[in-house]
């Protein structure tokens, strides 16, 4: 994207302003976060509109339940499904549900050019509804989350970036006429994270490890990954960290009151650093691999990727704000280089 989408893109942190007012005593486990998440390329200096060109989650996470039937959007002919889960159902554990609300957009690195670039990613957009159920305790998570989505025409992928193209006055992408066709998605997600070697120091600092193993299968996505993400600061939030979008990514709820967001009103506030790796053994990838039933352009790609991703992160009030660059080896064999883009996470708890 341009780098004129900036004004534009970060209008979320105007989410700031309501947070400060926000200044209610509500318990850490009645309480809900919903958290945006916006990544482009405009988020870091001499960005390039290519590859992964844009992303955007919108995510809430319920108020922490002693059992998933508490919860009233939760059907109750699906009860008796959820309660035999594995991993999500652990006694004792605190139990949470969340939905979320995405579109991812891909396009080759030329996109002034309208040929089929044949040795270059193919034009595609994702869109995709999550719905996650997730068992954790201070010390470890588990997700299991649900995706059903579109990719192809009807992810309008396509008319949202020619949108802000022209709202921008920014380069038209030409090709188009040869993205992946239409395909419904259906993938299931599991991830454990664990948070370890928690230590605090004098005057609020302190640090944290947070490994996770996960994996993924669908006609979207199979593969597995694993990583860790360590954090270091003043007044580090009592959370499982941040991550950038993918499934399993809704970690910014507080464990409990020993979250900064549940201090005194007048001590709502840290800052942190964080640094962090995933490692993605994949064995399909719809995005470079093609549609799964038809014919489409594709590429041959790496079976191993890894994301190295460093950020900052803010606790004020109510509101947990991050921002991360991020850097990923190569996806496909043709591939000229690294991707990079940076990433902005908005969480607003109540």
């Amino acid at each position: 994207m341009h780098t004129k989408l900036i004004p534009i893109f970060l209008l979320p942190l105007m989410l700031i302003l309501p947070c400060q007012a926000h200044a209610e005593d509500d318990a850490a486990r009645r309480a809900h976060t919903v958290t945006l998440y916006l990544e482009n390329d405009v988020f870091m200096p001499g960005g390039t509109d290519r590859y992964y060109t844009h992303g955007t989650k919108l995510s809430w996470i319920s108020q922490d339940l002693s059992d998933y039937r508490d919860n009233p959007f939760i059907p109750a002919w699906s009860h008796p499904l959820i309660e035999k889960l594995p991993f999500v159902n652990r006694p004792g554990d605190q139990r949470s549900v969340s939905l979320s609300l995405g579109q991812n957009i891909y396009t080759p690195a030329n996109i002034d050019r309208s040929d089929l670039i044949k040795d270059d990613r193919p034009y595609a957009g994702i869109s995709y509804l999550a719905f996650g159920l997730h068992s954790k305790n201070t010390g470890q998570m588990d997700t299991l989350e649900f995706d059903v989505g579109i990719v192809g025409r009807h992810s309008y992928a396509e008319d949202s970036q020619k949108a802000v193209h022209k709202r921008i006055d920014s380069a038209d992408p030409k090709g188009w006429d040869h993205q992946l066709h239409d395909e419904p998605i259906l993938n299931v997600f599991f991830e454990r994270k664990w948070r370890l070697l928690r230590t605090k120091y004098t005057n609020g600092l302190g640090s944290d490890f947070i490994p996770h193993i996960g994996a993924n299968i669908g006609n979207a996505f199979t593969g597995a990954n694993m990583g860790a993400q360590v954090r270091f600061g003043w007044n580090i939030p009592n959370d499982f960290g941040t991550y950038l979008i993918r499934p399993g990514s809704d970690n910014s709820a507080p464990v409990d009151d020993a979250d900064p967001r549940f201090f005194r009103p007048s001590h709502r506030f840290g800052i942190h650093l964080f640094l962090a790796v995933d490692g993605n053994a994949v064995a399909r990838n719809i995005l470079l691999d093609g549609n799964t039933f038809r014919d489409s352009h594709s590429v041959d790609k790496k079976h191993f990727v890894a994301d190295f991703v460093g950020g900052i992160g803010i606790i004020f009030q109510r509101c947990k704000l991050t921002y991360s660059y991020a850097l990923q080896t190569k996806e496909f064999e043709t591939q000229k280089d690294e991707q990079k883009f940076g990433a902005i996470s908005v969480s607003f708890t109540f």
